[in-house]
């Protein structure tokens, strides 16, 4: 297996993370189907999402796999009035990745990254390698710390 950009930042800062690899359902790029395919637990499988201010400055956040997003939560975190979800056609030239290959590791530039509180409660979670059928397992401790991420309440409840 090929290394990505974000396996090679971790293996530089000296951080421990496994690598689960599955096959790709280019119909199903969901984090649900992720869960499915690699055989684990939905509230550990954390997607990675892009979203956009009307400045147009890039926010990352990583949200448990089968819950959505609340917006107006994340407004409010980043001191913005309206936030949205960034255009798929502006993925890859903001971050560098691809739809279903998203990771908040290595993204071009370092934006402000948040991560729902309940990675917390867990002993590791499992984030986008990098590329397609590509999963980091990874304690969530070492994620915040290495990517400064604020840990707070982003979903709709």
């Amino acid at each position: 297996m090929k290394k990505t950009n974000a396996m090679r930042e971790l293996d530089k800062a000296k951080i421990n993370y496994d690598i689960i690899e599955y096959k790709v359902d280019e119909n199903e790029l969901g984090a649900i189907n992720v869960a499915a395919k690699t055989g684990n637990d939905i509230t550990k499988v954390f997607k990675t999402l892009a979203i956009t201010n009307n400045n147009e400055d890039l926010f990352i956040v990583c949200i448990p796999g089968s819950d959505e997003v609340d917006l107006k939560k994340v407004a409010s975190i980043v001191n913005s009035k309206k936030v949205e979800m960034l255009e798929l056609n502006k993925l890859k030239e903001k971050t560098g990745y691809i739809r279903g290959g998203c990771s908040p590791i290595a993204i071009k530039k370092r934006h402000q990254s948040l991560i729902h509180e309940s990675c917390l409660d867990k002993d590791f979670i499992f984030i986008s390698g990098g590329q397609k059928g590509l999963q980091i397992k990874i304690d969530p401790k070492d994620l915040i710390k290495f990517l400064k991420m604020k840990t707070t309440n982003l979903i709709v409840e």
